[in-house]
């Protein structure tokens, strides 16, 4: 590929990747709710879910949320429900669940990774946006289009997953503040439950 249009893709996936939005505010609220361990496996979660919009858009799949209403609202609407159903988690949950030494448990790194692809995935905008954002950067002169979409994914991928961990390591440093005190736990448990709750509402009133 041309160094110069790879250059600037990447420039352009940092700024994105560092522009508040459904996935970064994501990681930024369960790591500072769990911990930096827990915020890593989720960005992993969200990164998995990357590459099945990336391998969307290289196979054409993404374009059937263009054309048809009917399969983005589904799908967004499974979004919104998916974050109404982690509000109420982060609304009901008592300030020892947040503290392993007082007998309880965190989810599971499964859970949690299963969280973030989930959160990724029921996002259609994701898919419209790699459908809209990667093909700019890919000219069918110099080889397979295919190929390219699928490097041009893996390239903004991996700038996500830089980005997304560091927002978990430095949202990981409050959790740590956080755990002392169980006053402030619950306050954070209502702030995130408010948070999944914007964000529910936001995709759920969200066009194409």
């Amino acid at each position: 590929m041309n160094p110069e249009s790879l250059a600037t893709f990447i420039v352009a996936s940092l700024i994105l990747s560092l522009a508040p939005g459904p996935d970064n505010i994501f990681v930024l609220t369960q790591s500072a709710l769990y911990g930096k361990r827990p915020g890593i496996i989720i960005t992993l979660g969200l990164c998995t879910g990357l590459i099945a919009h990336t391998t969307a858009v290289a196979l054409g799949v993404a374009a059937i949320f263009l054309v048809s209403a009917s399969a983005f609202t589904v799908l967004k609407l499974i979004g919104a429900c998916y974050l109404l159903y982690l509000a109420w988690q982060a609304w009901k949950a008592s300030a020892s669940s947040l503290d392993n030494s007082l007998g309880t448990t965190l989810p599971s790194a499964g859970a949690l990774y299963r969280r973030g692809i989930i959160m990724n995935l029921s996002n259609p905008k994701i898919a419209i946006f790699f459908l809209a954002f990667l093909p700019q950067f890919a000219d069918p002169a110099i080889g397979n289009m295919t190929f390219q979409l699928f490097i041009l994914g893996a390239v903004f991928i991996l700038v996500s997953l830089i980005i997304f961990c560091t927002i978990a390591s430095l949202s990981g440093l409050i959790a740590e503040y956080f755990k002392r005190s169980k006053h402030t736990q619950t306050l954070l448990n209502r702030i995130a439950a408010l948070v999944f709750t914007g964000l529910a509402l936001r995709l759920a009133t969200v066009t194409r």
